[in-house]
């Protein structure tokens, strides 16, 4: 059969890869550039870490320039579907991915791109991606949970680690504020960034806590719930694995400003809360493994969701690096932090690996719409 001489199979229409981006995608930005921040925080001047970290931060780049270019697409066919991700209870929560990445792809720049583009150019792309990530997360920890997490608790469901991606934005702010202040040469701007940072953690940690408590909470009273929400229960350990690295590296960085009384309070405190927290994140790592193999036993669903095996497990590796780095060249460091930062890299490269590979088997099948949607079955 054809129609006007065309056969009529040419007249199908084909799915719109657009109808469905969700921010949910910005996860992906966020999973592979923290494998070139985590690879720069280990590196022991290995030139395989060093091209690693380039590499990653070259892939960073173009998955960034790939999903702003979708969601802009998005945004322009299917505006009303795009708004109504604004209103979706669980969706909502991942706009804090959107400046997450941001920052992500800043400090990656800084770190990594560098050696690509030369000091200069990559520290005005990081203070660009800095001055847009940290507003915006800010704007995203405080107008999100407002929307979705106050009022009714019939209009919020229940807990799940999704809720902390709309207020972990601001301690990726403490982080990269750290490392923005250490590579500018004035000493009044670097006191400035480690203004903001500490602002930044301050924030995220006191938006955090509640959501914390009830995700916990939840878990242990109810369970972690279906199979298609185990990855999400790593995003918990995103919020410890980043603080950690900001009360760290906070301090580190303040060293080169502040007298040295001073540098050693500030030092101090960093350590008595990171060491604890490190633990925690520690213990988390165990919870929710077991969680995830149980699922995996019991057939794991693919989606967007995936992502939240990487970016958590970076900011673990980035926050023992932190903490090897504070404790210098001592047995304690050298034995513990370091051994797991380098063992935690590993994980995360397996984890990133197979993530990109789903990622990308799902995003070429024409029958993979739910994972186009990126929308969680609760």
């Amino acid at each position: 059969m054809t129609l006007l001489g065309v056969p009529a199979r040419s007249w199908t229409l084909r799915p719109d890869r657009f109808a469905h981006v969700p921010p949910n995608w910005f996860a992906s930005v966020m999973g592979t550039g923290i494998v070139a921040v985590a690879a720069h925080a280990i590196d022991d001047r290995s030139a395989v870490l060093t091209g690693l970290s380039v590499a990653f931060w070259l892939l960073t780049c173009i998955v960034f320039a790939g999903v702003v270019t979708a969601t802009a697409a998005h945004w322009y066919r299917h505006p009303d579907v795009a708004r109504e991700h604004h209103r979706h209870p669980v969706t909502a929560h991942f706009y804090g991915a959107v400046p997450m990445a941001i920052l992500t792809v800043g400090t990656s720049t800084l770190v990594a791109g560098s050696h690509v583009i030369g000091h200069g150019a990559a520290l005005a792309v990081d203070a660009v991606c800095f001055t847009v990530g940290t507003i915006g997360a800010v704007v995203t920890a405080v107008l999100v949970p407002a929307r979705h997490l106050v009022g009714r608790a019939g209009d919020r469901g229940e807990p799940f680690g999704g809720w902390l991606m709309s207020v972990v934005g601001p301690t990726v702010t403490a982080s990269a504020a750290a490392v923005l202040a250490a590579s500018v040469d004035s000493a009044a701007t670097s006191r400035i960034l480690l203004l903001v940072g500490a602002l930044a953690l301050a924030i995220s940690l006191i938006l955090a806590s509640p959501i914390l408590v009830a995700v916990v909470r939840r878990l242990v009273t109810t369970g972690p719930g279906p199979d298609g929400l185990a990855p999400t229960w790593w995003i918990v350990l995103g919020p410890l694995g980043q603080s950690v690295t900001a009360a760290c590296l906070l301090p580190h960085t303040a060293a080169a400003v502040l007298d040295a009384p001073t540098a050693r309070v500030v030092r101090d405190v960093g350590l008595a809360y990171a060491i604890p927290v490190w633990v925690a994140a520690a213990c988390w790592i165990v919870v929710a493994a077991t969680i995830t193999a149980r699922s995996i036993a019991r057939g794991l669903p693919f989606g967007l969701t995936w992502w939240s095996f990487t970016f958590p497990l970076g900011t673990f590796v980035t926050g023992s690096a932190a903490l090897a780095t504070v404790l210098g060249g001592t047995v304690f460091g050298v034995m513990l932090f370091t051994v797991t930062a380098d063992a935690g890299f590993v994980a995360l490269l397996c984890a990133w690996t197979i993530v990109t590979a789903r990622a990308v088997a799902e995003t070429a099948s024409p029958a993979a719409q739910p994972l186009a949607r990126g929308t969680l079955e609760r």
